[in-house]
């Protein structure tokens, strides 16, 4: 199967992890990613807050540029999702915002017809496409005696997300049970990391990114898994100052799930991009992999 690819911009800097286990993943799996060309940034979440018609054209054109040959984009990014599964539903409900966004790609030479392009989060590709038989075939790796947190976030599984339950989705925890981790039970997994807010104010931003960072603690996580660049940077980033902030001691690698999916998938943790995150995440997967491997054999 082949899909339209938009990385977006995080994939390509700070959160470069994500990409380049996204694209080694999907390989693996014998699916095809097509990078879109000339792509631009969706404009996150701050656009929408100077001209609606400007952010919305601006992400639209993204959906412009898939070709004929594809009618759907894959997006692991949430916030690039998010957008442009917002503004394909928008142009859909709204005639007069549809024609407004049509004219503004006209200026480019582009077109776009509402609805023409399914929108789809790299996990629900995986998990709806690939599946449990599929995945476990091609289980390289058990992640049997790790302990992991799945971290939804608050953008990917609604509004518009429709692929899980808004409020307790399952499907990452679903996914990392077939491979053999042990995914505990982490009540915080829709909640908001807190995205910008460290620029607003710290005290909240820092109590937001310390609830969750507890509650894996106290399920004894050994790592959380994101699926969101501005998630994982947060609680990677952010996790030293949360420490000296409310005087914890939390030590919780938080890494992307393609990153322990193609461990699982047996790629080499070099070519998934492991070391770029600030707590560091391979010295812990390691010992507890290898712990367990040694307790079979015993």
């Amino acid at each position: 199967m082949k899909y339209a690819y938009y990385p977006g911009c995080s994939l390509e800097v700070n959160s470069a992890s994500y990409d380049v286990s996204t694209r080694a993943v999907m390989e693996k799996l014998g699916l095809q990613l097509d990078e879109l060309d000339d792509w631009n940034c969706c404009g996150a979440t701050e656009y929408f807050t100077q001209d609606e018609l400007v952010a919305t054209s601006v992400i639209a054109r993204n959906l412009a540029l898939v070709d004929k040959d594809h009618d759907q984009l894959v997006a692991p990014c949430a916030a690039c999702y998010l957008n442009l599964k917002k503004v394909d539903k928008l142009m859909c409900d709204h005639a007069d915002m549809n024609a407004q966004i049509n004219q503004a790609l006209a200026a480019g030479n582009l077109k776009y017809k509402a609805g023409r392009v399914r929108v789809r989060h790299l996990l629900d590709v995986i998990y709806t496409d690939v599946g449990e038989a599929a995945l476990k075939a091609k289980l390289v790796q058990p992640l049997n005696g790790l302990r992991v947190a799945a971290y939804y976030g608050c953008q990917v599984v609604r509004p518009v997300g429709e692929f899980d339950n808004p409020e307790y989705p399952m499907k990452m925890d679903e996914m990392f049970q077939w491979l053999g981790a042990e995914v505990v039970d982490y009540p915080v997994k829709s909640h908001c990391c807190g995205g910008h807010m460290t620029q607003l104010s710290e005290d909240m931003a820092f109590e937001m990114i310390r609830r969750l960072l507890q509650s894996a603690a106290d399920y004894r996580a050994d790592l959380i898994l994101t699926m969101c660049p501005m998630c994982q940077l947060n609680l990677d980033a952010y996790q030293g100052r949360v420490n000296n902030y409310f005087n914890t001691n939390f030590r919780l690698p938080i890494v992307f799930f393609t990153q322990m999916l193609g461990v699982a998938l047996g790629i080499d943790m070099k070519k998934l991009g492991f070391g770029k995150e600030l707590v560091a995440a391979e010295p812990v997967i390691r010992a507890k992999l290898e712990g367990q491997a040694a307790g079979a054999t015993a």
